[in-house]
């Protein structure tokens, strides 16, 4: 498991090649994952590739066939398409976006090339989490490597999180239904399309890709926008949608400030016009992508700056895969720089030094919405994460998402250290206001005096108390000319234990001594 940006394609084109001669299957979902796994893998290690995808056929002749063979789960499924290929032929089959893996269509193919018992089945995904809970355990043994989101931060393979809130009023998700884990797809459209909530996600959307600190645009009438924005150049900017109504309008409100600045694309655009968009963008042509449901996987553009959550979400590996569209340095930066240092200091100093992640509050009732701070709070405590987040939202400013969580943290643990410090000097004060008093007699006691105890002579004397004499022992003492009233019950006891030492009653006199 590798967060998006960490190069798991590279990594597992490393492995095929070390497969070889035997071939590789390398199976995804999406024709996008398909020309970007040949094109990484034919660059990264010179392995050249085919694809067996809709009218593309790889070649299976023993002279022709080539290591490589990147297909698509649905063409494989198609009828005659799986059978063409031998198993025997294959050591890997690599299964990119592996949470997808545990699907039947999946499974069918792995069964179909497990004839051959030495093949190995490797999966790569940034997001193992399932909503329906599915184990991946199902189809892989075992975790070989994982490298979160927030260690390709901290360790300067990604770029820092910029996490800001932006307050809109008309926002509620109160009456939202829970499916699957995440809020109801249907429920979660009819919200975000409403006019108030798109007019309060466009101009936010407006004001942070421009630079533009909140609310400038507020005095500025809505017609004016574009006199203003067209003088500064725009970040580069993913709008994801909660459908594709939403995506549509709020492109062309976009549009309506800036013309031409904004495109939009669904599932149900068609291949060649939504290849043709994304081109566009990908070289700046176009400014903004609204999407719905397109972008979240297999989409790889470095210059992506700004991530809008027009599409909020309670599953941690959906809002990770949105926000990883936009975690990417720019090419060339981290290349080949061996030190977290160095790496550190060259995204700093790019013109790409951080990526900024806008959600947006309203009512969310009852539902724990996903933010920068909960995917990239792996390293403080749960409590840190919601003081950082109370305090963010309140703020609405634009905040280093891991230095804000590292100074919660830190803040959370000396405030715990000063109310311990303050309990102890509260005691301490009560301490001090407090007098002892007891009850205790006085006696003089010679330490030449023979009669006199000596401390050593009994021990369990300090612990006696009030102890009385018995009527025997007061017997022994006057029998003797001795007075057992003028002495203490300690002094009596010493005292008989001197006459029975003098007179030798042995343990007859041990047993008067203890009054028996």
């Amino acid at each position: 498991m590798l967060a998006t940006g960490l190069g798991k394609t590279v990594i597992f084109a490393h492995i095929i090649k070390t497969m070889l001669p035997k071939r590789t299957l390398v199976i995804a979902h999406r024709a996008e994952l398909i020309y970007q796994a040949r094109e990484k893998i034919e660059k990264a290690v010179g392995v050249h590739c085919e694809i067996e995808m809709a009218d593309q056929v790889a070649s299976t002749s023993l002279f022709h066939r080539t290591p490589v063979v990147v297909a698509t789960v649905q063409t494989m499924m198609s009828k005659g398409r799986l059978e063409r290929f031998k198993p025997q032929d294959f050591g890997v089959i690599v299964i990119d976006e592996a949470h997808h893996g545990t699907a039947a269509t999946y499974r069918r193919i792995i069964d179909y090339f497990k004839c051959n018992d030495q093949i190995r089945v490797l999966g790569v995904t940034a997001t193992p989490d399932r909503a329906d809970e599915e184990a991946l355990g199902q189809v892989f043994q075992s975790v070989a490597f994982e490298y979160d989101i927030l260690s390709g931060v901290e360790n300067g393979w990604l770029v820092d999180v910029t996490q800001q809130f932006c307050t809109v009023k008309s926002l509620d998700f109160s009456h939202v239904r829970t499916t699957c884990g995440d809020l109801n797809g249907s429920d979660l459209a009819e919200v975000m399309e409403a006019e108030d909530n798109i007019q309060g996600v466009c101009q936010p959307t407006l004001e942070v890709m421009h630079g533009l600190v909140p609310h400038s645009l507020d005095k500025t009438p809505v017609g004016d926008w574009g006199q203003v924005l067209k003088k500064i150049k725009p970040r580069r900017t993913i709008v994801f949608t909660a459908s594709v109504v939403q995506a549509e309008a709020c492109c062309n409100i976009l549009n309506r400030a800036v013309p031409g600045m904004a495109e939009w694309v669904c599932g149900a655009t068609e291949k060649k016009k939504r290849a043709e968009i994304l081109e566009r963008f990908a070289h700046g042509r176009t400014a903004v992508v609204c999407n719905c449901g397109v972008l979240t996987e297999g989409f790889d553009n470095p210059g992506v700056e700004v991530i809008i959550m027009a599409r909020p979400t309670k599953s941690r590996s959906l809002y990770a895969q949105m926000v990883g569209r936009s975690t990417r340095p720019l090419p060339g930066v981290v290349d080949g720089l061996g030190s977290k240092e160095e790496r550190l200091s060259a995204i700093k100093a790019s013109t790409k030094p951080y990526c900024r992640i806008i959600d947006f509050v309203g009512n969310s009732g009852k539902h724990k919405l996903m933010t920068a701070l909960d995917i990239l709070g792996g390293k403080v405590s749960d409590k840190a994460v919601e003081r950082a987040l109370k305090r963010v939202q309140k703020e609405g400013k634009p905040v280093r998402v891991c230095r804000t969580l590292t100074k919660e943290e830190v803040d959370m643990k000396r405030e715990v250290r000063e109310a311990a410090d303050r309990a102890r000097r509260e005691v301490e004060a009560r301490k001090n206001h407090l007098i002892a008093r007891s009850r205790y007699d006085t006696q003089d006691v010679s330490p030449f005096s023979h009669r006199g105890p000596h401390p050593t002579q009994d021990k369990n004397t300090f612990w006696r108390g009030k102890k009385t004499l018995s009527e025997k022992q007061r017997r022994v003492l006057t029998s003797r000319g001795k007075n057992p009233d003028s002495m203490s019950y300690w002094q009596a006891v010493q005292a008989i234990a001197v006459i029975a030492k003098r007179e030798g009653w042995g343990n007859k006199a041990e047993r008067t001594k203890n009054g028996r």
